[in-house]
């Protein structure tokens, strides 16, 4: 029994991490408020626990760098989704659009993914971007 299990698991494991990597951006209507708020989907099982690691001070940087980041990072990303050097590792264009404001928090974790993907999973997006380490 404890085999099967071991077995399932490790199959489980190899599918997580062999698949594509892919991220949404929700718009979530609040029904109290006629406000739109918006939340970051990452359907990557690695990245909550490296960015509760490396991504703070959140505060470190202004919304505004991260948004200028994030729009260089989001057309590449969707540049390479057409078929180029990483199609078969990047899944869904991204719709991000410059004149929406997402928030800082939405801006933060959106570039710490790219930060993610360049750092731990090895996709250059763009070579001369920033680096955390």
């Amino acid at each position: 029994m404890k085999n099967i299990l071991f077995i399932a698991f490790i199959a489980v494991l190899a599918i997580a991490c062999t698949g594509k990597k892919e991220l949404t951006i929700q718009e979530k209507q609040d029904e109290v408020e006629d406000s739109v708020s918006y939340e970051l989907i990452v359907l990557d099982p690695g990245f909550d626990s490296w960015y509760a690691m490396h991504g703070v001070p959140s505060k470190y940087r202004s919304q505004s760098y991260y948004e200028g980041w994030n729009q260089r990072y989001v057309n590449a990303w969707n540049y390479q989704r057409m078929g180029y050097r990483y199609a078969q590792l990047i899944e869904g264009n991204i719709d991000y659009q410059s004149d929406v404001d997402y928030g800082f928090e939405l801006n933060h974790k959106l570039f710490y993914y790219f930060m993610y993907v360049e750092n731990e999973l090895d996709i250059q997006l763009i070579p001369d971007g920033p680096r955390i380490y």
